[in-house]
C-alpha cells in the first residue's frame, strides 16, 4: 500500500542564505507551478487553435513566471 507523498525539491550552490541550500523555495515552487500548470495548460490549447502565440504564453506562464517568482521570494 503506497501513498502519494510530497516532492521535495532541493537547490543547492546558491548564496542566498548560509547553508547554501534551499528546500522550502523550490519545493513550494512546484507545487505552485502544478497548481498552475492544471488550470493553464488547457486554457492554452483551446487558445492555441485561434491564436498560436497567445496559447504558448499562456501555457509557458507557469514555468516563465509562477515558479521563478515563488522560488525567488523564499530564501530558505
Amino acid at each position: 500500500m503506497g501513498g502519494v507523498g510530497v516532492p521535495i525539491c532541493v537547490q543547492c550552490g546558491n548564496a542566498s542564505n548560509p547553508c547554501r541550500c534551499k528546500v522550502v523555495g523550490p519545493t513550494l515552487g512546484f507545487l505552485a507551478f502544478a497548481a498552475a500548470a492544471l488550470v493553464e495548460w488547457p486554457v492554452g490549447a483551446l487558445v492555441y487553435m485561434f491564436r498560436h502565440s497567445k496559447g504558448r504564453r499562456i501555457m509557458g506562464h507557469p514555468a516563465t513566471v509562477i515558479y521563478p517568482s515563488v522560488i525567488n521570494s523564499i530564501p530558505i
